[in-house]
């Protein structure tokens, strides 16, 4: 079924969500790019988070967002998941799905995934497990770790686990894992729902050295796989994954282009990088 023969009631309509199926895998990206935003607005009690903000990112892109604190940021991604309305513009995934329409939980159906600061995993449980409860599957079908796993899911994890760089951790209780390895399990979690785009919000905050690289070398390798937006004040990380970089100011765009185009920037200088 493709999602575009589907209507979409509006939020205003009790029975909007009512009997709607969002399926996965459908969103039309025939113009190339996954993510539209164009003239988004929001304000919380008078103070304007998102003021007229348009961003278009391409299928299979990995886009950096910097910018300084309060600059909108996080805002942006609520209303990407639908946490958060927007007051005005227009929200599309792909060609297809306004995102106004639906709720977080469909969004997330429909193929966008987001990581928050905080990495949230079951501590309880061990790293394969986690990635195991995480797995899109059938959801009108009751699911459980005493399910039995076919070979291709055990494959799927086992490519994940060997990704997100535990696979020598698969039996480890997820509660001992580092701060990083968290990090990682989280989005490994992501990643087994098989989402389109990936919102990750600060993915290295609180990491070693060593766990940062590494954090690199993952997003470098889901881009082109997934389509990446990536949140991130730490500098020198944007700079071993930037191919091309928005900064926001006060809820707009600052500036957009490579790392080195928004480096040199008076505008990005004087509002964020200092000199």
């Amino acid at each position: 079924m493709n999602i575009a023969a589907v209507p979409l009631e509006s939020h205003d309509d009790p029975q909007a969500s009512q009997g709607r199926v969002i399926e996965p895998g459908t969103v039309d990206l025939a113009h190339g790019a996954i993510l539209y935003l164009e003239g988004i607005s929001v304000s919380f009690d008078g103070f304007k988070a998102l003021n007229n903000l348009s961003l278009m990112i391409e299928t299979g892109e990995l886009r950096c967002i910097i910018g300084p604190n309060g600059a909108g940021k996080t805002t942006m991604m609520d209303v990407i998941t639908g946490k958060t309305r927007a007051d005005t513009g227009t929200a599309f995934f792909g060609q297809n799905i306004d995102l106004s329409r639906l709720s977080e939980a469909e969004i997330a159906h429909a193929g966008i995934g987001r990581k928050f600061q905080k990495p949230t995993v079951f501590e309880a449980h061990s790293v394969f497990e986690n990635l195991e409860l995480a797995m899109k599957v059938d959801k009108r079908v009751r699911h459980s770790l005493m399910a039995e796993l076919d070979s291709a899911q055990r494959d799927k994890i086992a490519a994940t686990l060997a990704m997100i760089h535990l696979d020598d951790s698969a039996d480890r209780p997820a509660g001992l894992l580092s701060h990083g390895q968290k990090q990682w399990l989280e989005i490994g979690m992501l990643l087994m729902q098989e989402p389109q785009l990936l919102l990750l919000d600060e993915p290295v905050a609180g990491m070693t050295d060593e766990e940062t690289e590494r954090t690199a070398e993952l997003c470098n390798t889901l881009a082109g796989q997934h389509s990446l937006v990536v949140v991130e004040h730490d500098m020198d990380f944007v700079t071993r994954i930037a191919r091309k970089v928005t900064v926001l100011h006060e809820g707009s765009v600052l500036a957009e282009g490579s790392m080195d185009t928004v480096q040199n920037d008076q505008r990005v200088i004087e509002v964020y990088l200092g000199r």
